[in-house]
């Protein structure tokens, strides 16, 4: 009888622990904080030099839009690559708009986003 009354005892604090650990779950969707949708491809694309510039140019903007229909975020380097190579084909203007993107979105690549926004000049 004793045992039967502790474990009547018991039962309440452990299911009063196990609400609460239910509660604390994470119900909610991770999402990635960047999308790289298209991005990581295209950079494997630009150094085996299968592809033109201008056939990354297309794909990187596709992707672009892909990314910000979802309402995500381009990852670190997006700008950056895309800049470089429409300074490849000679869009200097497209370039460094580029550039700039990837230094207002990422402030610790200012160093290096100057430097090369300086060829430029």
């Amino acid at each position: 009888m004793k045992r039967e009354k502790w474990l009547t005892g018991l039962a309440l604090p452990v299911a009063a622990v196990c609400t609460l650990l239910t509660g604390c779950a994470n119900t909610t969707k991770n999402v990635a904080l960047y999308q790289w949708d298209g991005y990581q491809p295209q950079v494997y694309e630009y150094f085996k030099g299968q592809k033109s510039p201008q056939e990354q140019i297309d794909a990187l903007e596709k992707a672009r839009q892909q990314i910000l229909a979802k309402g995500a975020s381009v990852p670190p380097g997006f700008h950056a690559h895309l800049g470089m190579l429409y300074a490849t084909v000679g869009n200097d203007a497209q370039a460094k708009t580029e550039l700039l993107a990837e230094k207002q979105s990422f402030p610790e690549s200012s160093t290096y986003m100057d430097f090369l926004l300086s060829k430029f000049q």
